[in-house]
């Protein structure tokens, strides 16, 4: 595509996704539907010069300010994702010469929030936990997201799927925590993949993988993936039984469930029964009270622990949003807890920064659930042979807590616990 083209492209994506009527990762997909004659590295470029926007987009307006022509076409210029000659040649004269005062901007003189690019109500709270620690976990998140690959356990082994990946000119590395993930260099089109096709891969992220081994299902056990959507933890979960016991992948979303079906059969599993429901007090959900060994519940939330691979979410989440997501989060895992049997352990998580979604909710349950213990889960992934576990847990070890800029890994947080009597 010639420069000028590939810019006007960028900048019409750029419009469609500062809309913020639907969510980014959907607007991309659908233009790409809309212009099947796109190549690869085109594609790879509109994307990921929207993504960029999204990420950087206090300080991106702030340039813009000062440039001229169309709002979008300034931002796509500045976020360009392809080669800076390549996209010199599109530019006018005016145009270079303002995109190189724009590049000669030190840095340090900056205001905090062309810095952060963060809305305010979010810098709060991540400063409070974080310190000076804040601005590591800014720079993570100004970063694309890697590959990561879970290994079926039930049919394959991680080394032979990585020499078999090699074999393919994929590179990929052991993932340094979950023993199941590797980590792939790019984005190859895993799908074209024998390993893909035979269900020995799936794309997730280490840490939803480490959310499978902290559950920790074993064979024979009826176990619950609460909330399960596309069914990424519900096979690793399935693989870990080793396709034995019954697994219950329920969700309010019948489309999200429907994405599971492919993934399922590919996976060899047939111990998985997924279910929609129409609310956490679902008959389904009664009728298994006080019978489950495990129960997940990675439910819904914010997602700001994502904002590598989703960085529209910090413009189009709100305080108030997230304040209707605790009410939410808390009637979910207390359902959910029902389902326990003695014995039975709980696992509540999210893909949130944010305490008031995670340590909050855990806090307030624990007290007022005193038939549930809180377990360590530095001492749970230490039984699951987890490497480092005392380095992924919040101090203490009572939580789970990964952060993009320590391990590498989306921003998760979980807590458990065993019920201790009927």
């Amino acid at each position: 595509m010639h420069p000028k083209a590939l810019l006007d492209a960028c900048a019409e994506l750029v419009a469609q996704v500062l809309k913020f009527d639907h969510p980014a990762d959907a607007i991309v997909s659908r233009y790409f539907r809309e212009h099947r004659s796109l190549g690869p590295r085109e594609r790879a470029t509109l994307a990921e010069t929207a993504y960029a926007v999204l990420r950087r987009k206090l300080l991106f307006e702030h340039f813009a300010g000062s440039g001229s022509g169309a709002r979008e076409r300034r931002l796509a210029i500045l976020a360009f994702a392809g080669p800076r000659d390549f996209l010199r040649s599109a530019l006018s004269e005016q145009e270079k010469a303002w995109l190189d005062q724009c590049d000669a901007v030190d840095p340090a003189t900056l205001s905090e929030r062309h810095r952060h690019n963060m809305p305010e109500w979010m810098v709060e709270p991540l400063k409070a936990q974080l310190g000076e620690r804040f601005w590591a976990l800014v720079e993570a998140l100004n970063q694309p997201a890697p590959l990561d690959l879970r290994v079926n356990a039930l049919t394959d082994k991680r080394e032979e799927v990585r020499q078999e990946l090699k074999l393919a000119g994929i590179a990929a590395q052991p993932t340094p925590y979950s023993p199941w993930g590797l980590r792939v260099d790019g984005k190859p089109a895993l799908t074209r993949l024998d390993a893909f096709a035979r269900g020995a891969i799936e794309v997730q992220d280490e840490g939803s993988q480490l959310l499978a081994l902290l559950t920790d299902a074993r064979r024979g056990q009826m176990v619950v993936d609460f909330c399960a959507g596309a069914g990424g933890k519900t096979l690793a979960l399935g693989a870990a039984m080793r396709n034995t016991g019954r697994l219950y992948a329920f969700d309010v979303s019948a489309h999200r469930l429907d994405n599971l079906k492919p993934r399922l059969a590919r996976s060899k599993l047939s111990n998985v029964h997924p279910a929609a429901i129409a609310h956490e007090r679902d008959e389904r959900i009664k009728r298994l009270a006080g019978k489950i060994d495990r129960v997940i519940v990675d439910a819904p939330c914010s997602g700001l622990g994502t904002l590598r691979r989703n960085p529209d979410l910090k413009w189009r989440q709100s305080p108030q949003a997230v304040g209707e997501l605790t009410v939410k989060q808390a009637a979910i895992l207390a359902s959910a807890s029902r389902l326990l049997k003695p014995g039975g352990r709980l696992v509540y998580a999210t893909c949130s920064l944010l305490r008031a979604e995670n340590e909050e909710i855990a806090q307030a349950f624990t007290a007022a659930h005193p038939a549930f213990r809180r377990l360590s889960v530095q001492e749970l992934l230490e039984q699951a042979k987890v490497a480092g576990a005392a380095g992924l847990c919040s101090e203490g070890g009572a939580d789970l807590r990964l952060w993009p800029h320590v391990h590498g890994t989306d921003g998760f947080y979980a807590a458990a616990w065993e019920k201790v009597q009927s």
